[in-house]
């Protein structure tokens, strides 16, 4: 359930603070600017060096804002009372000149104090209040009737300022499932079916804000991460674009999130990439799938570190320990774990490109028998 309701989509869609830094974030951005969208102001995280020669590198969402001449800010923090309190208050600046009607947040990576959200505002509504009992969020009754004609890339004139609707992130989850920072990795390591794009009004808490649009999104046999990400981008663009023109005309109700099914989707560490072959062969390939495009999963064989990029489940088993080699083919390297057999399918050497097995394995040598090193292990790497 989500808090959708009829309205007039004539009326000209609101001024805007966008949020966010990588390329999840930038295809939202793309959607806004393209259905009209005035945006008065990008948030961004500070250039990062990137690439062989480590050259600072903007942000998706930077390039995109400089690239439409839109303003950016780069604060490091948010926080007046933190380590770069000029950054904040120069920030605080900019968000308060805007005097935009909503700041849309996707993918920041920066956590928005409560300054942020009180500047912002939101959708007014008493602790406990039941989502049936709520008018519905927008321009206050009895206001002047939207004006400004009809070409969508006009703001309405009379009304926005009126009532802002505050922080609205575009989460890439069904809430309250998958609350935090890894919601599309955890899904897929967790054996999902579904899952989706929930845009939220923001609070204090981690995801724990009202829920404006849900929809859901079957999770692939095969998929990646990377592709689930593609799919769940493409998705958030369009609906945090259908929620602010439903806002703008009253056409949102905010639903608190139900008390049951909480998850939280915690970060993904590098230290998770090591394939613990102690677990279940289907356990194993969901989180190769999981872990595509980062951290990617890995073993050690001999002294050397290998990337998995690719996997599958096989039904079987050996007296062999986890992480034997069984055989060795062009179609899979097949390796006993704690449960059935994983064929290995696509790997990578250290300083080398992805292959498919039959081609890595032209370059090099792994013979069946051989143990293959990971996370509970007491191999020792030189």
């Amino acid at each position: 359930m989500d808090g959708r309701t009829a309205c007039d989509p004539t009326l000209q869609p609101m001024k805007i603070i966008f949020a966010g830094t990588p390329v999840f974030a930038s295809v939202a951005l793309q959607r806004l600017h393209a259905a009209g969208f005035e945006i008065a102001l990008v948030l961004s995280q500070p250039d990062r060096p990137a690439g062989r020669g480590m050259k600072l590198q903007a942000s998706p969402v930077k390039q995109f804002a400089l690239e439409h001449h839109i303003p950016v800010a780069q604060p490091r923090s948010l926080r007046l009372d933190g380590k770069y309190p000029e950054d904040a208050a120069a920030a605080r600046q900019m968000i308060e000149s805007a005097d935009a009607d909503a700041m849309v947040v996707a993918a920041y990576g920066l956590i928005l104090p409560q300054w942020v959200l009180n500047v912002m505002g939101g959708a007014p509504h008493e602790a406990g209040e039941h989502e049936a009992d709520r008018p519905a969020a927008g321009p206050p009754q009895g206001g002047a009737a939207p004006s400004g004609g009809s070409d969508p890339r006009k703001r309405r004139s009379v009304g926005a300022h009126d009532f802002k609707w505050g922080c609205l992130n575009i989460h890439a989850s069904l809430l309250p499932r998958w609350r935090g920072a890894a919601p599309i990795h955890r899904a897929i390591e967790a054996g999902d079916a579904e899952t989706g794009v929930t845009i939220m009004q923001m609070d204090a808490g981690l995801d724990t804000g009202d829920m404006l649009l849900t929809e859901r999104l079957a999770i692939g046999e095969e998929e990646t991460t990377a592709s689930l990400h593609d799919r769940l981008a493409e998705l958030g663009g369009r609906m945090i674009v259908e929620a602010l023109e439903l806002a703008a005309c009253g056409g949102l109700r905010p639903v608190a999130q139900p008390a049951e099914g909480v998850t939280y989707a915690h970060k993904i560490e590098k230290a998770e990439a090591l394939i613990d072959w102690r677990q279940s062969a289907i356990a194993l390939a969901r989180r190769v799938r999981a872990f595509d495009p980062f951290p990617g999963a890995s073993f050690v064989a001999g002294s050397e570190a290998v990337k998995l990029w690719s996997a599958r489940a096989e039904a079987g088993t050996a007296p062999e320990a986890p992480g034997t080699v069984l055989t060795v083919a062009d179609d899979g390297i097949r390796v006993q774990t704690g449960d059935g057999v994983l064929a290995l399918t696509a790997l990578q050497r250290a300083g080398g490109k992805r292959l498919p097995v039959g081609d890595f394995l032209r370059g090099f040598t792994l013979a069946p028998g051989q143990v293959l090193s990971g996370a509970g292990t007491s191999t020792v790497v030189g």
